[in-house]
């Protein structure tokens, strides 16, 4: 046997210094459960396999085969989120829909990320993404509890899990923290990349030349915006520009869209929005995300007709997704992903330490 480097996971050692954490992360799971069924919720179980993980552009996905008794091979894969699922049981009828699903995302492996975890998401028929908001300060005050803390502290960072969380827009942050008008760079029908450019590179943030839109935005939210979220209290970043809401209804300003996100600490937790029902636009974005992709990676994922479909009896909602592994570390007061996992997905470096 190869030396080993490091404890395994499930050496009596290593797993007693987890456990305390694991116990938050089982008290929240309970407590959850417990409020959602208090709100009217039903649990639901969507498949891990599917015809397509998902449709946006950075998202990567564990690709398979499933084998027909017949010996006929079809390509499958593990679903980046059980959003799909979702929205096609809002199709069927459902009004108030909840799941702990497990996802799977390749190329991530972070302090904060981790290619297995546990995404919560729910959705709400005929109600407005308002109410997603509501829901998350509830669900902030469920974690504080399981966490016996009236405080979330991060690298530095705390947030009092009691106060009511500042909505803040995406636009009003591009202007206090990086000093750029993000609304002028959208232009009247299509984004003004040029202007978005020299705009980054006078707050001194570097672009590259074959930069889109959609890139610089990422870069500017990530290196002046993202430090300053959820600080003392939670963030609702919202009213993203329609560009980076590839799932959400368009605000009444034409040029956003009625997407949101939760930080705390400085951590994203949470991606919700009002769901945009109308199938021609949907695929329209689809394909778009997926152009960009083959062009960055070489590759691109099929676009789901089933899912198109359904849309037309999906009712107007809201749905959201949160990290619950990530929800779980700030309660915990962990700073690593893989101290509030039970079982962390092995590390491919040492797949041959038991051989």
């Amino acid at each position: 046997m190869a030396d080993i480097p490091a404890p395994f996971w499930w050496s009596r050692a290593a797993y007693a210094d987890r456990r305390p954490f694991l116990e938050v992360r089982a008290r929240l799971a309970a407590a959850m459960r417990a409020w959602f069924a208090g709100e009217g919720f039903v649990e639901v179980e969507t498949p891990i396999l599917q015809i397509s993980p998902g449709n946006e552009t950075h998202l990567h996905a564990f690709a398979t085969d499933m084998v027909t008794p017949a010996g006929v091979r079809a390509p499958f894969f593990l679903h980046t989120s059980p959003e799909f699922s979702c929205r096609k049981l809002l199709a069927a009828g459902e009004t108030k829909l909840f799941t702990l699903a497990r996802a799977f995302r390749n190329r991530e492996r972070g302090a904060l990320h981790h290619p297995e975890f546990t995404m919560l998401e729910w959705y709400r028929a005929n109600a407005p993404y308002e109410a997603l908001m509501a829901d998350c300060a509830a669900l902030l005050a469920l974690a504080a509890k399981a966490g016996d803390t009236s405080r979330f502290t991060f690298c530095g960072l705390s947030a009092d899990l009691y106060a009511t969380p500042q909505r803040l827009g995406v636009a009003d942050a591009f202007t206090q923290f990086a000093g750029i008008d993000l609304l002028a760079t959208l232009g009247d029908s299509e984004p003004d990349v040029a202007a978005f450019a020299a705009a980054a590179n006078a707050a001194g943030i570097r672009t590259a030349a074959d930069d889109t839109w959609s890139d610089i935005f990422s870069r500017i939210l990530v290196e002046r915006v993202e430090p300053h979220l959820g600080i003392g209290r939670a963030t609702l970043l919202c009213d993203y520009p329609r560009p980076e809401a590839a799932w959400a209804r368009p605000a009444p300003d034409a040029r956003l869209a009625q997407r949101f996100e939760l930080f705390v600490c400085g951590v994203e937790l949470a991606n919700g929005c009002a769901e945009l029902t109308d199938a021609a636009e949907q695929e329209r974005r689809f394909l778009a995300a997926m152009a960009a992709r083959q062009r960055l990676y070489g590759e691109h994922y099929p676009i789901e007709r089933e899912l198109l479909a359904a849309f037309a009896t999906m009712p107007p909602a809201s749905g959201i997704a949160l990290g619950f592994d990530r929800l779980v570390m700030l309660a915990a007061g962990a700073s690593h992903i893989e101290q509030v996992l039970w079982a962390p997905v092995a590390d491919p470096d040492a797949a041959d330490v038991a051989r």
